[in-house]
């Protein structure tokens, strides 16, 4: 078995119900490194701080060989598993996805469902399809590739700042793509949105698969999440916000 191959079965033991991976996201080399020294056994990207790194917008503003040029550079800044935030595939066809992945060293990936072309979502089937086109390539490659297959369902209603309500009702449709996602041979399933505990409680029960939650600064803690049955705990942006958010106080204190 290659080294690239046992960091994928790593990654993938790791996802374990009620004992959740956690995942700060890192975007550079550097950050990558912090997150190792801190005794986190996997880095995971974030395509918004990868993105904004490099001098572009997220959601596939960045053109795809730059971001994977870039998680190339923290795969090999590393010797833990490392978890590639792919965002939408960057409109490349599976068998050339895989391949990119594959050529960077990545042991997983994230692959949304939101089509930044149209600015909606991919028809359930479709993505589903999609993505057991990419299971395909990796397993004729024998790559073992950890896909997570995140589920943007909820985006649009929190980025208009609507109330809990609008996310509940949203839920059977996450749920029913969650399903066929799993069906299609994803590892993981990812619904991005805040989650009250019986909301998430029902999605994890009714998928009868891993889920991964991002730890929203207001969302339960990560003993909590573990509680309710997730597989793996993502910070996504925050941390990336959080640390800019820091270096602009201290711009701010540098000159008097």
């Amino acid at each position: 078995m290659s080294e690239l191959q046992q960091q994928c079965e790593v990654l993938r033991s790791l996802h374990r119900p009620g004992d959740p991976l956690l995942l700060p996201n890192a975007w550079d080399a550097a950050t990558a490194r912090a997150v190792v020294a801190a005794g986190y056994p996997v880095v995971a990207t974030t395509s918004f701080g990868v993105a904004a790194a490099l001098g572009y917008e997220d959601d596939e503003g960045a053109p795809g060989h730059e971001m994977l040029a870039a998680a190339g550079r923290i795969v090999r800044a590393v010797d833990v598993p490392v978890s590639v935030d792919a965002e939408a595939g960057y409109q490349m066809e599976p068998a050339e996805l895989v391949a990119a992945l594959h050529a960077v060293g990545a042991a997983g990936c994230n692959l949304e469902d939101s089509d930044h072309r149209s600015g909606g979502l991919r028809d359930t089937a479709v993505q589903a399809e999609w993505l057991a086109a990419i299971r395909a390539s990796a397993t004729a490659i024998d790559y073992p590739l950890v896909i997570n297959a995140r589920i943007d369902a909820f985006v649009p209603p929190f980025l208009a700042g609507a109330e809990l309500e609008a996310y509940t009702a949203l839920v059977p449709e996450a749920t029913g793509r969650a399903k066929a996602y799993l069906d299609a041979g994803v590892d993981c399933v990812y619904p991005i949105g805040p989650w009250d505990s019986d909301a998430l409680r029902h999605f994890v029960s009714d998928v009868q698969g891993p889920v991964n939650v991002t730890h929203w600064p207001q969302s339960q803690s990560p003993a909590e999440l573990a509680e309710l049955g997730v597989a793996r705990v993502s910070w996504a942006i925050f941390l990336y916000e959080d640390a800019m958010a820091r270096f602009a106080d201290e711009l701010g204190t540098l000159q008097g």
